[in-house]
């Protein structure tokens, strides 16, 4: 695997947790509470691929009603069931109010950072899929993700909060990053996004995910930071575009995005969430929603906004991304210790002038551990021209850190 190369990856286990994905796990119980739940499914031998959360639009109405009566009536289950148990008789409550947002400077609840994001979010409707983007100027400057303009043939309508409706056009797109802008025609006085510091972020941080899911616009869902600085290969699995509810359609050619830096979240994500706002406390973006696991509950993966930034204010003024390069060809590590085994070296390349070579495990690139090989892709897009990277990594035994000095891909 090219370290600027997106390739699908062979299989050998989870990236961010070895062989053996996460078991679920809580606090002992004295007496159950409810039907007793089936044992996890068998942990899977493949890398996770997490599908995009475009939305596909032929198909979809009678499978989101057939979805909507299966939730309506698991809920009416459950009621049945707590109505019956044995408990004490309710005590009245007073009404509460919407949680607070707490941060430093403010103290918003829900309700407010949701009022004050939504006239910033948008739905694209393509003419095979639609997803949702994020207004960056007055004049109609949208960024949102490449797979949802992707395959589109510039048949774009954007629908704003207000329910105005404009056509749009392809301003630039990057693969690399799955990040595109748009231009909505004809229209003025929007209300752009204000952008955070996804730098700042922390494990536990309070967000909100504003989009489209399933063409339902302006939703919001609340969550967490779950993790940071996930490395995330996310595509339709080799088997045609990933569909909700497993439908899928075949194409000829299997494609997936190697993103590194990723945020990790528990606020809801669906198809039609791609290109979407996640917010801090504040009403900040601070990533853009692009993926969703498939198999998990909860865990979807946004890009951090301070990447976002700088690659969409290239494609305004260019048209096109300048991306970084290191000169690595990696696979993962095979033994003991986790990491990205160099298979060659590109001869007058960053990585040949800080002194790597063939056989050297990389570890550590900048802050982040090496679990793979992914890792060091995903990693590397992050970058940029002339940034310069620390690098560990271990030949014959012993660990050895260098600097290296990204270059222009060419």
């Amino acid at each position: 695997m090219d370290a600027n190369d997106p390739r699908e990856q062979a299989a050998g286990g989870w990236t961010q947790f070895g062989d053996t994905p996460p078991s679920v796990g809580g606090f002992p119980r004295k007496e159950p509470v409810g039907p007793a739940l089936p044992p996890p499914p068998p942990p899977s031998s493949l890398k996770p691929v997490f599908a995009l959360s475009r939305k596909a639009i032929a198909g979809l109405a009678l499978a989101a009603v057939t979805a909507l009566g299966a939730s309506a009536l698991g809920g009416g289950a459950v009621g049945a069931y707590l109505a019956g148990a044995d408990r004490p008789a309710p005590v009245a409550t007073a009404s509460v109010a919407s949680p607070a947002f707490r941060t430093v400077a403010d103290q918003l609840t829900v309700a407010e950072v949701a009022a004050k994001v939504q006239p910033s979010v948008v739905m694209i409707q393509g003419q095979s899929a639609e997803g949702s983007g994020v207004v960056l100027s007055e004049d109609g400057l949208i960024l949102t993700n490449n797979h949802v303009v992707d395959g589109q043939g510039g048949a774009l309508t954007v629908k704003f909060n207000d329910g105005r409706t404009a056509k749009a056009k392809v301003v630039g797109t990057d693969p690399a990053t799955d990040l595109a802008v748009i231009r909505a025609e004809g229209v003025s006085g929007l209300a752009k996004a204000t952008l955070g510091d996804s730098d700042q972020l922390k494990v536990g941080d309070d967000v909100l995910a504003v989009g489209s899911p399933l063409g339902l616009d302006g939703t919001v869902t609340a969550g967490i930071v779950s993790a940071l600085d996930r490395t995330v290969t996310a595509g339709d699995g080799g088997g045609g575009q990933q569909f909700p509810w497993g439908q899928q359609q075949q194409q000829q050619q299997s494609r997936t995005t190697t993103l590194g830096g990723m945020i990790q979240t528990d606020a809801a994500i669906n198809p039609g969430n791609s290109g979407g706002a996640l917010v801090n406390a504040a009403g900040e973006l601070i990533g853009i929603n692009s993926a969703v696991s498939a198999q998990g509950v909860n865990l979807g993966f946004a890009i951090p906004v301070n990447t976002a930034k700088q690659v969409s204010e290239q494609l305004i003024s260019k048209g096109k991304v300048s991306h970084a390069f290191l000169g690595v060809s990696v696979t993962d590590a095979t033994g003991d210790v986790p990491g990205a085994l160099i298979r060659q070296v590109t001869e007058g390349s960053p990585a040949a002038k800080a002194g790597l070579k063939q056989g050297d495990l990389i570890t550590r690139i900048g802050n982040t551990p090496v679990a793979g090989g992914d890792t060091v892709v995903g990693q590397v897009r992050g970058f940029t021209v002339g940034q310069q990277v620390r690098i560990t990594y271990l030949r014959d035994g012993k660990e050895n850190v260098v600097t290296a000095t990204m270059q222009e891909q060419k």
